[in-house]
């Protein structure tokens, strides 16, 4: 009996929550990914971004939404047409995971937990205290990229880079919406700051960082993206005059619950 009321309060955990993973020649990991994120979610959207490998054929079968780009269009388009697909369909949060299987989806419930908790968050896995595991380009570019963001969005963003999130409804429309013009991997962070424009601030969780061996080789190109991103961000301090107050804010530790945090009962701290 109490097996049966634990597995049912696991279920209602994923009600009304999908998950979302955009994918480019993911043919090594898709597979493995997709199948582990079903075991979690029946809602599970995987976008083809143009694919010229056999990403699609690791994928049939599956009891999935599939949706596709007819040649690459990048990450932010994946992202924007998987979140049309689940506000159409009354989402509630969606659960985004890279294809390329630096993300575990057994860290996610841990995310949506911390989500269940702070619905108001936009709640992300953050792997830089995992410094050990990060190529070292790979780690600077991210804390660099980290001290802008975090300035822009006017309070401490502990892993601004990562594609592992939880995304509430309030987000993903501002994501749909006309503010945010990112395309490719500024886009992710363009919205981490309007978000917070709007009072939806970040929270992290803690997750191991992972580079497997059967990934391909990433398409985030730490000096040009890095660059775009930071023009994008200088672009929007500028409109805001600098942002004094939110340099002052940003410069606070970025409130980071970790998975013995969450299964003691503590919610976040105020990072405002």
């Amino acid at each position: 009996m109490a097996g049966c009321i634990e597995m049912r309060a696991v279920a209602d955990a994923w009600n009304d929550v999908w998950i979302a993973i955009p994918a480019y020649n993911e043919a090594g990991t898709i597979g493995a990914l997709a199948q582990a994120a079903l075991a979690l979610c029946p809602r599970v959207i995987v976008v083809d971004d143009g694919s010229t490998d056999a990403t699609r054929r690791e994928l049939q079968g599956l009891p999935l939404t599939l949706l596709a780009h007819a040649s690459n269009q990048g990450k932010a388009a994946c992202l924007r047409l998987a979140f049309a697909q689940a506000c159409q369909a009354g989402a509630a949060c969606v659960v985004t995971l890279d294809g390329d299987g630096q993300h575990d989806p057994a860290d996610a419930p841990a995310l949506l937990h911390a989500w269940r908790r702070n619905p108001d968050r936009l709640v992300i896995g953050s792997r830089l205290h995992d410094k050990a595991q990060f190529p070292p380009a790979r780690y600077r570019a991210n804390r660099f990229a980290c001290f802008w963001i975090s300035w822009a969005a006017g309070h401490p963003i502990a892993d601004s880079q990562s594609g592992f999130r939880v995304y509430p409804a309030a987000a993903l429309a501002i994501a749909c919406g006309p503010t945010v013009r990112g395309d490719r991997f500024t886009f992710e962070s363009e919205i981490l700051i309007e978000s917070a424009d709007h009072g939806i601030l970040s929270l992290a969780v803690a997750i191991p960082g992972r580079y497997p061996a059967a990934a391909r080789a990433s398409h985030f190109r730490p000096v040009v993206d890095i660059a775009k991103i930071v023009l994008m961000v200088g672009a929007r301090l500028l409109r805001k005059g600098l942002y004094p107050a939110g340099l002052w804010r940003s410069l606070r530790r970025a409130p980071v619950l970790s998975p013995l945090d969450l299964s003691s009962g503590s919610n976040a701290g105020s990072p405002s």
